[in-house]
């Protein structure tokens, strides 16, 4: 299964970006995730859902450490690449069952 998740940390600053918004940041694009956008004013990443669930939770426990008061997510179910069924997008054998 592939994630798309959209954040943003608060509180804001327009002048320096601060520390949970930098943290959070590097979070997700250290992960093993792909289409990582990062902006001023929230942040997408996609990725498989083990790659996408364990960033948000380092995420998550980082930004709060480092400030952050409040952190909007949402997490979305995109679909699969084209040729991938939900096993094989999963990095799982299709098994003995495959072509049937």
């Amino acid at each position: 299964m592939r994630l798309r998740v959209e954040f943003t940390t608060e509180p804001f600053d327009l002048e320096e970006a601060p520390a949970h918004a930098v943290v959070a940041r590097r979070v997700v694009q250290d992960a093993a995730l792909d289409a990582v956008d990062v902006g001023p004013f929230g942040n997408t990443a996609e990725g498989g859902a083990d790659a996408v669930l364990a960033a948000v939770d380092t995420m998550l426990r980082r930004s709060l450490a480092v400030g952050a008061t409040r952190i909007s997510l949402q997490v979305n179910v995109v679909e699969e690449a084209a040729g991938e069924g939900p096993r094989e997008a999963a990095g799982e054998d299709a098994g003995p069952e495959a072509g049937r």
